[in-house]
């Protein structure tokens, strides 16, 4: 069997903890079900991140389809700070309580890929990036996380599913394993030349035997213009100074005329490498850093019950509204009850959902994925 939750466990509430299980048990059977007010909020990112990008909302819209209860929320894709509420839930606790676990799971793995890769989006400093992370993770979600990956700033994914839930074509080049049963980087490069449909890019990987300066000049005069790149999957125990390498393939391929040949590198790449190794590379493969990323870590409480604050300790209680600035970038959170006066400042949070019914439809991928471009661009690591 696979050990996976379908969506009707989900619904069902069998993926849920079961303190809640039981929580709800005895609030019915006493029969306490109070109209509750609940937010979404992280405390603190990971690693000090200053941001995070809000993702996972659809999914969790799917969840509470039909439920009776109100949402209001950030846009999908909304960059976030700390103490920040991203999302609420209103309406009687015990029609959502045994649903907090999936909700925020959702949130906080979908929202940690689509920081991670916004991150590294901005230290890519517009070179291509493609998410290779699928077998780093369990297959029944590597469509999320190629979702995220890619509203996260990413160009492209690798899996076939993912690629086609996002309306994209798959995006890859050749596995080593190919090159090893040819018994040579060439032989191997030219019959993908011969096989595969001239639309998908010829990109040949050339660290799998020999030294990759030769290597990439033997696939470059063997491909001649239908050659679009070389990657560079180089392990660590063989890097020595990457960049170093890097410069050197560069350089013997400009030497001899292939300079329209691209450089494409993967194999433990992330945010922190890509800013020594960006003047030579013109795209990035990157996997674990992506499929890996540390979750934001979301919490649901309690913030009203029956229209009056109430909140554990350590919460700030009642319903609040977050402002931003787009013009300064200032943020500011207030009660809900009081209006902000400062001119610029526009509320983030807006009604999704009454009654577990949206009120407009939700955003694409590709809409998703622009709004997050937008933002960064006024940020920075």
């Amino acid at each position: 069997m696979f050990y996976i939750a379908t969506p009707d466990d989900i619904k069902n509430h069998r993926s849920t903890d079961v303190y809640f299980r039981r929580a709800s048990k005895v609030l019915r059977a006493k029969g306490i079900d109070k109209h509750v007010r609940t937010e979404f909020v992280v405390k603190r990112f990971p690693n000090n991140y200053p941001w995070g990008v809000f993702a996972g909302l659809e999914e969790v819209m799917e969840l509470l389809d039909g439920q009776p209860v109100n949402i209001a929320a950030m846009n999908e894709g909304t960059i976030f700070r700390a103490n920040e509420p991203v999302m609420t839930i209103e309406g009687k606790y015990l029609d959502f309580a045994e649903l907090e676990t999936p909700i925020l799971g959702f949130m906080c793995h979908a929202s940690g890929v689509a920081t991670k890769a916004a991150r590294c989006r901005l230290a890519a400093d517009g070179r291509q990036l493609i998410h290779f992370g699928a077998r780093r993770v369990h297959p029944a979600i590597a469509p999320m996380v190629d979702r995220s990956s890619y509203i996260g700033g990413f160009d492209g994914v690798a899996t076939l599913l993912g690629a086609e839930l996002l309306g994209l074509e798959p995006s890859g080049t050749i596995p080593h394993a190919m090159i090893l049963l040819f018994g040579d980087t060439v032989e191997a490069i030219k019959a993908f030349n011969e096989v595969i449909e001239p639309a998908v890019k010829r990109v040949a990987l050339i660290d799998t035997y020999n030294d990759e300066k030769f290597e990439a000049i033997r696939v470059a005069e063997a491909l001649g213009k239908d050659l679009y790149a070389v990657r560079l999957d180089t392990p660590g125990s063989r890097r020595g100074n990457f960049l170093a390498i890097l410069k050197e393939v560069r350089w013997e391929l400009d030497l001899r005329g292939f300079s329209y040949v691209k450089l494409f590198v993967s194999g433990g790449i992330d945010e922190n490498t890509m800013k020594e190794l960006n003047g030579s590379v013109d795209a990035y493969g990157i996997g674990t850093a992506i499929s890996g990323a540390p979750v934001l870590d979301f919490a649901m409480d309690i913030i009203e019950i029956e229209g009056t604050p109430a909140a554990k300790r350590g919460k700030l209680s009642g319903a609040k509204q977050v402002y931003a600035n787009e013009r300064t970038g200032e943020r500011e959170i207030l009660p809900a009850t009081k209006k902000m006066v400062h001119r610029g400042f526009v509320p983030l949070l807006e009604p999704l959902a009454k009654n577990g019914k949206l009120l407009h439809p939700l955003p694409t991928a590709a809409k998703i994925r622009s709004f997050v471009l937008s933002q960064l661009k006024d940020l920075s690591l």
